[in-house]
């Protein structure tokens, strides 16, 4: 650990590391705006200057860029000299000749990191008089909004949209006082991480499109701790809300999860909580004939003492519901009544998962070790689709060997340019073997395509290749035998070796096969790693919780076992085959739906709760790793809103059964003592009755204005702020801020940070963990450090059928997933349904682009248009999962298509 000398003070800094990371993991300030700790160093604003000095007879030093100088044992250097501090003030003088000075009217104001270090300069006065560049802005779709004048180059965009998400669509041009960064023309940003310019920009460049729309001054709003709820990966986000509406997402950095990128859908996604079909207040059918009309909490709890005293009810739980949710209503109907919500198919799928993490010697990767892998195998998942920022995570990962061709040429890592330019185009294995072309092909070391039997086999040969004793392919071809042992040599030399897999192509032997890679690798005494893509924000932990399938309940309803069912946030025509779903409702009794959403199952209920959605609740989630952490409430529940286990709770009590537990944190700690898999649950955070100094933690800033004219319209009176008995977290800008458990940040702020950079102010060392840990406690670890079992079931190749087809469910980032597709926002980046076909077999049909065909999945009809995708194997159609939420179940199937009149196309190419 080197020993260097800032100012006349000595300090131990962390080897390897800049001048201008070893500062700021010092807490010393110093101004900076090119270098980001993910991206590294190029050198671009020269803002960072120190004086160095050579040895201690050096008198004069030498003006040097902290952000370009290696921390070295001895190193001894000055922030503080009259030169540098002159030096600086320059920079941003001249950084800033041509910026608008419009902070007044500027969407990043009050979080600005170009106001902050401008401060932190002594930059006060302008001098420059003459006359300013100005640009033409750019439409760059519904997330992002542009403004160049406000640019002061410093090429982080580009720098992250290109080399560190892998855009092709954005680009810098011109050069001097002239230089532009955006689009070669109007239009919308096409990769899926473009919302990070809003952080990752300096000044108000780019900023928040949504938010902008109705803009509110960033130290007004509040903020509170949470996990992204859009898909598996737990993402940790900051949600703020300003007059009782949310209002945006910021990531919350977690050094073992998404690090400081969020994906868009999940940035963007949260407006659902804002959608018209939101449920806001109790719903009670009066009249069979009738629609379910509102009633007051008083009024549905007399309806629900009736029915819960007249029968048994079964409960069907929800992969979007916290784990006290879950197990609040399985403490109502109880355990042998408790059906997980889930078709039998995907419930077999996350067994497996769950049996692979368990049983076998592989741990299951955080979204950091994913990056850090240096040998990658994806089996049969469309990861940018399923599981957005693994894929980020995984471009990166690709950058293993040349930062291994970077440490032989003893380049520091964090010197990007140079590192970037010395590798070339030098990238750490990839291989993809998906049924369809991703997102990731373009760096990918060999992309394989084929029917999921073919991917699985493929899976099953690499793992007899590395150990002959996992089941072996019969009847392999030359061509993937040849693959499979190319892959498996990679693999086996490669240090810490990676297999991702996932429920995406609904392919259990595709599971299994990946795990026997990854089981194979570590019996060849590698450090591999699993990592699985699984459907929603909690399908892990309502697995760990166990309980039947949905056809269990329906068969459970149809024998007469129950006469009422209870649904807790589900939508049940999204997970079964409609007509089963429709007999299950028809035959039940009485149907009670606990929901944030209107949607069809609620349509048919009886009685619809209005439960909080995750802006208005508390819980715990549990990642693909594994990884349990807890969100907390940012908006106070108003009108009949409550908590769905606040509703499950009330239903206990008026049944007459006492739960024993009034508090979030009783359910927690019942649901860790009944479940022993889920026992560390209570750990994840801190409870509600945790306090710095006697103080809860402040989910508002100390600069929040306006308590009282936000309720002006009512009253001139300053209004009773709200409590939270569930949480550490005050509802107001009263309370403490300061150094607190890492689960609890509701916001980065430090003094002189007032940007998102603040961060920096929370972390161990810049870049790294924050201060007493990342949140989350990892529930599932391998019980053995062989494999015991290899999987054995090897499936035959795939044939084609005549006149029919195997149709696999297609996902796309936007749509796919049930509440995002309901922001505004992300609703303009829907596709619209879709069945996509080989070119060969569209030809055979004597059909293109945008024919419509008729699609018979056993009697379900669906008509769609075709979309021609080159890459898919013939004989294999995809339908995208979206929209038409019930054709999900369906899939995989066979098929048979039938072109629609008007959709023939002739020699010539025009329909017949």
């Amino acid at each position: 650990m080197p020993r260097i000398n800032i100012d006349g003070t000595d300090y131990d800094v962390a080897a390897g590391r800049n001048l201008l990371q070893a500062c700021l993991s010092l807490g010393i300030n110093l101004p900076y705006f090119c270098w980001h700790p993910a991206m590294g160093s190029v050198g671009a604003c020269r803002q960072c200057a120190v004086k160095q000095f050579h040895g201690d007879d050096d008198q004069h030093g030498r003006i040097v860029m902290a952000c370009m100088v290696e921390t070295a044992e001895g190193a001894r250097i000055s922030i503080g000299d009259p030169e540098a501090v002159k030096f600086r003030a320059s920079v941003i003088e001249w950084l800033m000749t041509n910026h608008p000075h419009d902070c007044p009217v500027c969407e990043e104001g009050g979080e600005c990191h170009l106001q902050d270090m401008t401060l932190m300069t002594g930059h006060a006065y302008r001098r420059y008089r003459f006359k300013k560049r100005t640009f033409r802005n750019q439409y760059l779709g519904p997330f992002i909004t542009h403004e160049m004048n406000r640019c002061i180059a410093c090429y982080r965009c580009v720098r992250f949209y290109r080399e560190y998400a892998g855009g092709r669509d954005f680009d810098v041009f011109a050069a001097h006082n002239h230089v532009y960064f955006g689009r070669h023309e109007d239009g919308v940003l096409e990769n899926e991480f473009s919302g990070n310019l809003a952080e990752v920009c300096p000044t108000g460049v780019f900023d928040d499109k949504p938010f902008a729309k109705i803009y509110e001054r960033k130290w007004d709003l509040r903020g509170t701790p949470s996990v992204c709820v859009h898909c598996a990966l737990g993402c940790n986000t900051t949600p703020n809300e300003r007059y009782g509406k949310a209002r945006r997402i910021l990531n919350r950095y977690n050094g073992e999860v998404n690090g400081y990128f969020l994906c868009d859908r999940g940035r963007f996604g949260f407006d659902f909580v804002n959608s018209p079909l939101r449920l806001r207040q109790p719903l009670l059918r009066r009249d069979a004939r009738e629609k379910p009309e509102p009633a007051t909490k008083a009024e549905v709890l007399r309806r629900l003492k009736e029915l819960l005293s007249l029968g048994k009810a079964v409960g069907i739980g929800s992969p979007r519901a916290s784990l006290e949710a879950n197990f609040a209503l399985r403490e109502l109907v109880g355990a042998e009544r408790f059906y997980l919500g889930l078709s039998s198919s995907e419930q077999e799928l996350l067994a497996l998962i769950i049996d692979g993490l368990q049983r076998g010697p592989a741990r299951a990767a955080s979204l950091k070790n994913a990056e850090q892998a240096d040998a990658v195998l994806i089996l049969g998942e469309d990861v940018p689709d399923t599981a957005p920022r693994l894929a980020l995570s995984l471009r990166q990962a690709i950058r293993q060997r040349s930062l291994e061709t970077a440490d032989r040429m003893k380049i520091p890592r964090w010197q990007d340019a140079a590192v970037r330019n010395a590798a070339q185009q030098e990238r750490s294995p990839l291989f993809i073997a998906t049924p369809d072309a991703t997102r990731l092909d373009d760096v990918a070391t060999y992309p394989f395509r084929g029917a999921p039997a073919d991917l699985a086999r493929l899976g099953f040969a690499v793992a007899h290749e590395i150990d002959p004793a996992s089941a072996a392919v019969p009847d392999l071809s030359d061509e993937v035998g040849a693959l499979a042992r190319q892959i498996a040599e990679t693999l086996r030399n490669a240090e810490r070796p990676l297999v991702v897999t996932g429920t995406g192509c609904a392919s259990a032997a595709v599971i299994q096969a990946a795990a026997n890679v990854a089981w194979a690798l570590c019996g060849a005494g590698r450090a591999a790693e699993l990592s699985f893509a699984v459907p929603e924000c909690n399908s892990l932990g309502l697995s760990l919780i166990g309980g039947g399938t949905l056809h269990d309940a329906f068969e459970a309803v149809e024998q007469g076992a129950a006469e009422m069912v209870i649904v807790l946030e589900n939508d049940l025509y999204r997970r079964a085959e409609r007509a089963a779903v429709d007999r299950c409702l028809d035959r039940a009794r009485y149907v009670v739906v606990i929901d944030h959403l209107l949607h069809e199952t609620a349509r048919n209920a009886e009685i619809v709760l209005p439960a909080g959605a995750f802006t208005e609740a508390e819980g715990t989630l549990v990642s693909n790793e594994g990884r349990a952490q807890r969100f907390f409430q940012l908006l106070v529940p108003e009108g009949g809103i409550q908590e769905s286990w606040q509703w499950l709770r009330d239903l206990l009590d008026t049944s007459g059964r006492d739960p024993g537990w009034t508090r979030l944190d009783e359910v927690t700690a019942a649901c860790a003592n009944a479940l022993p898999t889920l026992a560390s649950i209570p750990l994840v955070a801190p409870g509600a009755n945790f306090r710095v100094n006697g103080a809860k933690i402040r989910r508002e800033t100390h600069r929040s204005s306006g308590r009282t004219a936000i309720h002006a319209a009512a009253t001139v009176h300053e209004p009773k702020p709200p409590e939270d008995p569930d949480s550490p977290l005050s509802y107001t800008m009263e309370g403490y801020y300061g150094p607190m458990p890492s689960a609890l940040v509701p916001y980065f702020w430090a003094p002189s940070w007032n940007s998102v950079r603040a961060v920096n102010k929370f972390q161990d060392e810049v870049g790294g963990s924050l201060r007493g840990g990342d949140p989350g406690i990892r529930l599932i670890e391998p019980t053995s450090h062989t494999a015991t079992r290899y999987y054995d079931e090897v499936p035959e190749a795939f044939a084609k059928r005549d006149g029919e087809w195997l149709i696999l469910p297609l996902h796309e980032i936007f749509g796919s997933e049930e509440l995002s597709r309901l922001a505004p926002a992300v609703a303009e980046r829907v596709p619209q349904s879709y069945l996509a076909l080989n070119a060969d077999d569209a030809a055979s049909l004597h059909i293109a682009e945008g024919a419509m065909v008729a699609v018979d999945l056993g009697g379900d009809i669906f008509h769609l248009p075709v979309r021609v995708r080159p890459d898919l194997p013939s004989g294999v159609a995809g339908m995208f999962v979206g929209l038409s939420g019930s054709i999900g179940p369906l899939l995989p199937a066979w098929g048979n298509l039938t072109v629609e009149p008007g959709a023939v196309v002739g020699e010539d190419g025009h329909h017949e």
